[in-house]
């Protein structure tokens, strides 16, 4: 007997394939072109060498998944669920999402496939998993779950420092000169990912200054935008890092010092910001506990 609802996500998700399978998760991976050669994101790359390519190597782009093989991972998830509610990268970073709403429109995915575009990536997205798996538990449907996501899309905010200028130098978001000054004067970038677009946020003179400017940020944050949130104690803290293990794992407990008794889900960076993060970069931020509709 199939069960009700099921969920679809993509590899921007942060979610580890050990952690999608015991919730039962699927796991769409998206690919890369590298030096003209095809990769699919943790399947044919991993993300170590995935880092050492993009060091060595500007040419690197992203693309859309086939549609095929959005289809196929479709069909497997309805083969055990009734219903499905695909999780994609923000359409803000992404063609891909408008792509997959399109694709639900049509037969035999009507009315079986609920494409939710809460403008998240990262472990921002993969909190939202999170938050779909409870309200499926809750017993809502995949209308409700999907509406209830989308209204919660602008009760997010995250924050990463880039140790260069590079790469936003390489997406053609600053100039080559700037990219040159910046890295001289050993300019730390804070990019915000927020509401589903990517834009720089504050410049500093050192990484341990980005670092600190982060947390005050999100401290910020917490006491004005999502004061009534925080205060319910509905607000979950979220990392992210293209760096080392230990870096990560020290960044980690610095943010744990900042907001003692919270709970924090770190994810490295997916790959596709990570093309324009680049290698080094650490991130903080918060997202807020979806509001649930009235009735089941």
């Amino acid at each position: 007997m199939k069960q009700k609802i099921g969920v679809v996500t993509d590899s921007h998700s942060g979610m580890s394939a050990e952690e999608a399978e015991e919730k039962g998760v699927l796991i769409l991976p998206m690919p890369f072109t590298i030096d003209d050669v095809c990769y699919y994101e943790n399947v044919t790359l991993s993300w170590d060498e995935f880092l050492e390519k993009l060091q060595f190597t500007e040419n690197i782009s992203t693309s859309q998944p086939a549609i095929g093989d959005v289809m196929a991972i479709w069909d497997k998830a309805l083969e055990q669920y009734e219903q499905i509610l695909h999780m994609p990268i923000s359409s803000g970073l992404s063609g891909s999402c408008d792509t997959a709403k399109m694709l639900a429109m049509e037969e035999p995915y009507k009315g079986r496939v609920f494409v939710v575009d809460n403008g998240r990536v990262s472990a921002p997205l993969h909190r939202s998993i999170l938050d779909a798996l409870e309200m499926i538990e809750e017993g809502y449907s995949a209308a409700q779950i999907r509406d209830a996501l989308e209204k919660s899309k602008a009760q997010l905010v995250i924050y990463v420092a880039l140790q260069t200028l590079e790469y936003l130098k390489r997406g053609g978001r600053i100039s080559k000169t700037t990219a040159v000054l910046g890295n001289m004067l050993n300019i730390k970038p804070i990019v915000k990912f927020d509401v589903g677009a990517l834009d720089v946020f504050q410049k500093c003179r050192g990484f341990v200054k980005a670092k600190r400017g982060m947390l005050e940020a999100v401290k910020h944050d917490l006491e004005t935008k999502f004061r009534e949130q925080y205060e319910k104690g509905e607000v979950y803290i979220l990392a992210a890092s293209s760096a080392s293990k230990e870096v990560t794992e020290a960044w980690v407990e610095d943010i744990r010092q900042a907001f003692p008794g919270m709970d924090i889900l770190c994810d490295p960076l997916s790959m596709g910001l990570s093309c324009h993060i680049g290698p080094g970069g650490l991130g903080i931020g918060c997202s807020c506990r979806p509001e649930r509709p009235a009735a089941k």
